[in-house]
């Protein structure tokens, strides 16, 4: 599922725990006790980035965590495995860091999608 601008109204900041200069990374919306710091992080791989959010912010009704982006990469990743599934394309969440801004989704680019790899047929 592709996230929306409102799936990111409360975020004031992302911050970067690695340089954001990958072709890609994987982003998703992870439940958290905090709307602020470093949050846990219990997949494979490695965490490369997560949003703050705003003092506002108001936790689920229901399970009372803060909803927050995080970015990361695992280790079947072009960053990892260069040549290996995602040597041309990418993830289907992942996005170009240099896209990211706080409150906005990341998009794909023809960096993330590493297109440059592609040869056209009969060139």
């Amino acid at each position: 599922m592709a996230l929306r601008p409102s799936d990111l109204v409360h975020e004031v900041e992302i911050v970067w725990l690695e340089e954001p200069d990958h072709d890609y990374v994987r982003q998703a919306l992870d439940k958290q006790p905090k709307r602020r710091g470093q949050p846990r992080y219990a997949r494979d791989g490695r965490l490369i980035g997560y949003a703050n959010l705003s003092p506002d912010a108001q936790a689920s009704y229901d399970s009372g965590l803060f909803t927050r982006r995080t970015f990361f990469l695992l280790p079947h990743d072009r960053s990892h495995a260069p040549h290996g599934d995602y040597e041309v394309g990418a993830p289907l969440e992942a996005v170009d860091p240099s896209t990211v801004r706080p409150g906005e989704p990341g998009r794909k680019t023809p960096r993330s999608q590493n297109s440059a790899a592609i040869t056209p047929a009969g060139a």
